[in-house]
């Protein structure tokens, strides 16, 4: 079996099992603290929680596209914190989180971190990690998506030194989670004008609406391409340069998606009881993690500056 067809494969049973049992009483219930074990015993059982580790059979590619799956069915796991940290230290069949050091020491916005058997901390700039397994809760938080995104204290820790960027490969991951979050706004937007009647037919028949919808899917096949892009470059010297385009992309994609599927819907879609809210919320929340559009943009305007005018041409142009 090629590479290619592993990794649909991968893609293919993970949607299955997702679309199967990642519905909405679960993302309510992910949302007001309830931890969904039977999703992360199926995810165990399947062994996607060593994709990209070493001795899987899988590389990183096969990770970053499980991710684009894990975004669009909004799955409520530490699925993205937890594929790194085995990729960077060893597989584990426990949850992992990773966060922020911040000012006070205490490691921030872990996500599910009161349930996670190693938090990891992280910090910009740095290429060396700390790994702590008896870690803490100081205080027990949400982000703007209804995920947990705990603050942590931690114990005895360890460091571990990760290359390319750890900081940049978990804002590739986010970037990734938002890609597949915006298709499945997409999705519900063609879903919605496809059946809601008015004036005696289908909204998808109006000019506004096609227009819109038409909006959407540029910018979610750019946002697609963007993820691809930053995952080629994984192994490359442009690595950290594509993840700043690529977070800087998705992040622009993401505020444009969201408000025109939510202008779609109109009333409903702002309504907790439909789904919207828990792709679109995520999204944002992903916006922000690991470094928001502005933060990457400096980092890319940076590295054109650093290339010179004779050369920033070649530099976008190709992928060498």
């Amino acid at each position: 079996m090629s590479d290619l067809q592993t990794r649909q494969l991968i893609v293919d049973t993970a949607a299955k099992i997702f679309g199967d049992h990642v519905d909405k009483p679960m993302l309510d219930a992910a949302e007001a603290g309830v931890f969904p074990s039977k999703l992360w015993s199926l995810v165990t059982e399947n062994g996607f929680h060593q994709l990209g580790s070493a001795g899987s059979g899988t590389d990183a590619q096969d990770l970053f596209s499980f991710l684009q799956v894990c975004g669009r069915h909004a799955v409520p796991l530490p699925i993205a914190d937890t594929l790194l940290a085995n990729r960077w230290c060893g597989p584990s069949a426990g949850l992992a989180s990773v966060g922020r050091v911040g000012a006070n020491g205490h490691v921030v916005d872990a996500t599910w971190g009161r349930m996670a058997e190693r938090v990891l901390a992280v910090e910009k700039g740095r290429d060396d990690i700390q790994i702590c397994s008896d870690a803490t809760v100081v205080r027990q938080r949400t982000n703007m998506g209804g995920e947990p995104a705990d603050e942590m204290k931690l114990g005895e820790v360890q460091t571990h030194r990760v290359d390319p960027s750890p900081y940049a490969q978990l804002a590739l991951a986010r970037v990734n989670l938002m890609a597949g979050s915006l298709q499945a706004q997409l999705d519900l937007g063609i879903l919605f004008a496809s059946e809601r009647l008015q004036f005696g037919r289908s909204i998808s028949k109006f000019q506004a609406i096609q227009h819109s919808l038409a909006v959407v899917a540029a910018e979610v096949a750019a946002a697609m391409r963007a993820a691809d892009a930053a995952i080629d470059a994984l192994d490359g010297d442009r690595f950290v340069p594509e993840v700043a385009a690529a977070k800087s992309r998705v992040g622009e994609a993401a505020g444009t998606v969201s408000e025109q599927v939510h202008q779609i819907h109109g009333a409903m879609g702002f309504t907790y009881e439909h789904r919207l809210h828990h792709f679109s919320r995520r999204t944002w929340a992903w916006r922000d993690s690991w470094g928001n559009e502005f933060e990457w943009q400096e980092v890319l305007g940076r590295h054109l500056a650093g290339v010179g005018a004779d050369k920033v041409w070649d530099f976008i142009a190709t992928r060498g």
